[in-house]
């Protein structure tokens, strides 16, 4: 072997990386101008609405005293704001969300696991769960002020709006796994709770995520009827006191601060979603 042999530089086997073709990246400038479209539509929509919101009353299509309009709904929120009412309403609606929310989630899950267990235990109690999710839940109201008091009641409320659908969603959900996987396991040995914690939970996380959003909204709609009976803070009392004394401002200023909690719990969630399907490795279906 030659000196100019031995002294040169052996090839390089790293791989080049190639650059991104152009029609990936048209693909992902669609992409682009397809989600810019869709925010701007929804921008619009809303724009739309507060513009015909606030010409209709004026213009004297609707009566101002039924619907108010957006400029004073501006105005009752600044003075509520000075005044600290804003927070204190808003935070007492919010806190009261959370906390139901979780505890529905809690309970519908521990359930779902004992139902997903022991299919006995779910032939029984299936009739009753279905019945239950679908009786009209604001009858149960008066009774968990007289069991529970002002307070309690509202959680609930929250509670048993959200428990539920939490139940079927998940049971279904648990059911819904590769049965083949699950037999796989049990041939090698696994437990139950081998097979719930490696097989069935993960392999569950887009049925829970979706489960969490039916309920964020499901547990809102529980506290705000359940402040409607003799809560004495939150956005529902606050719309109760308004519809009484015919302050359709205060009234129409809480309903919009209810669509702000629903779009910060909403936006949440999606973060959480992101963020759980991102390490899990579950697929997340397409816009």
């Amino acid at each position: 072997m030659t000196t100019e042999a031995m002294t040169a530089p052996a090839a390089s086997t790293a791989p080049v990386s190639a650059a991104p073709s152009a029609a990936y990246e048209a693909y992902l400038r669609g992409l682009r101008r397809r989600a810019l479209t869709i925010q701007a539509w929804q921008i619009g929509l809303i724009m739309f609405f507060l513009i015909v919101w606030e010409i209709a009353p004026r213009a004297g299509w609707i009566n101002p005293m039924l619907t108010s309009y957006p400029s004073a709904v501006a105005k009752t929120l600044m003075v509520m704001l000075q005044d600290g009412s804003l927070v204190l309403h808003t935070w007492t609606t919010f806190s009261e969300t959370v906390i139901g929310f979780s505890g529905g989630m809690v309970i519908g899950l521990v359930c779902a696991v004992a139902l997903w267990s022991s299919p006995f235990l779910h032939r029984v109690l299936d009739p009753f769960i279905v019945v239950l999710n679908a009786m009209p839940k604001i009858a149960l109201v008066p009774i968990f002020y007289i069991w529970l008091g002002d307070v309690a009641s509202i959680y609930a409320m929250a509670i048993a709006v959200s428990v539920f659908v939490t139940i079927i969603m998940l049971y279904t959900g648990f059911n819904a796994i590769d049965p083949d996987k699950i037999k796989l396991v049990q041939l090698f040995g696994a437990s139950k709770w081998q097979i719930l914690r490696k097989i069935v939970l993960p392999a569950s996380v887009p049925s829970m995520i979706s489960t969490l959003k039916v309920n964020v909204g499901l547990a809102l709609v529980g506290v705000v009827v359940g402040e409607f009976q003799a809560a004495k803070a939150g956005l529902g009392y606050l719309i109760t006191y308004g519809s009484q004394i015919f302050q359709m401002n205060l009234v129409m200023t809480s309903i919009v601060i209810l669509a702000a909690i629903s779009s910060v719990l909403f936006i949440a969630i999606q973060a959480l979603e992101t963020i759980v399907l991102r390490r899990s490795g579950s697929p997340r279906s397409a816009d």
